[in-house]
């Protein structure tokens, strides 16, 4: 098979960037916006402390996509157990009781009141929960004040100066998403993440029409009603874009070890099977030297052998 091409999650000071850039499967950079950047504390005021990451990451040479939050909620300072009230990126309201998912899913609390963009939880993970992770309600009632973030502000102000344009946005819900982008930085090339169902509506009545889609597995799959149905939601974007990105949760075996899990190599094998050819590896997996080329040369074996 031929045709697959990769985008790589890189930390904006990793000393591997220009060797993974120069792989053959590499087709695209993605610069993950909840990274630490020095000079950096999320405001406009800020963001000239953006620009020197972006030239350099973009002197590199394959596109780069810088992947802003929009309305995805993620937690904002820390939280050390025993605690009942987390902190998130937007004011938001919602029936409650009702469930708050960490962890990708893997741990869930009570959420009993919500003050503006305050959680307050019948229990906590029992664990420290660091500022950036993703917070899900899987509720049909809640309803997310604002989109764009500070920091999603700040990273296009640098992007229009740099002069780069590509953009992947978290949770588009609405065409109203990507046209704020737009307003913003008005030649932005766009990659619609589809990560609710409230997404996948979005995908039913506009498809591509405001950019490229991208099956972002991770939230998606904690989304969705029900575990099973991910696999008609991962069917549903790839046919209403042939050149739909699939990311998340690929290869992630390989963040802990050299051998890959045997599902793992069967899931990139079900992906390409749907049409997926473009991947995107994430965080996990991309964090070290060996880990994301390794990934890099297990996606191209499987795709031989498919």
């Amino acid at each position: 098979m031929t045709g697959l091409s990769v985008i790589v999650t890189l930390p904006p000071y990793a000393d591997f960037a220009a060797e993974v850039a120069r792989h053959p499967l590499v087709g695209g950079l993605r610069l993950n916006t909840v990274m630490p950047i020095r000079g950096f504390d999320g405001t406009l005021d800020t963001s000239p402390a953006l620009e020197p990451v972006l030239a350099r990451l973009a002197d590199l040479g394959p596109p780069l996509w810088v992947d802003l939050k929009g309305r995805q909620l993620r937690v904002v300072g820390g939280a050390v157990p025993p605690f009942t009230e987390v902190r998130v990126s937007h004011r938001l309201k919602v029936n409650v009781p009702c469930d708050a998912y960490f962890d990708d899913g893997r741990e869930h609390a009570r959420l009993l009141e919500v003050d503006g963009e305050r959680l307050i939880l019948a229990d906590s993970p029992r664990r420290y929960v660091g500022p950036g992770e993703s917070v899900n309600i899987v509720d049909p009632s809640l309803e997310i004040e604002g989109t764009l973030t500070a920091a999603d502000h700040a990273y296009l102000d640098a992007m229009a100066r740099v002069g780069l344009q590509r953009v992947m946005l978290s949770f588009v819900e609405r065409p109203s998403d990507p046209e704020e982008v737009r307003s913003l930085l008005p030649d932005a090339e766009l990659v619609c993440k589809i990560e609710s169902q409230r997404g996948l509506d979005y995908v039913a009545r506009e498809g591509k029409r405001h950019g490229r889609l991208m099956a972002a597995r991770g939230d998606l799959y904690v989304e969705v009603p029900r575990p099973h149905l991910v696999l008609g939601a991962l069917r549903q974007i790839a046919e209403a874009d042939p050149d739909a990105i699939v990311a998340s949760r690929i290869l992630g075996s390989l963040a802990r070890r050299t051998v890959p899990d045997s599902s793992d190599v069967s899931d990139v094998a079900f992906l390409l099977g749907l049409g997926y050819r473009t991947f995107m590896l994430g965080d996990e997996v991309c964090l070290r030297r060996d880990s994301v080329l390794a990934a890099l040369n297990l996606l191209g074996a499987i795709a031989a052998e498919v």
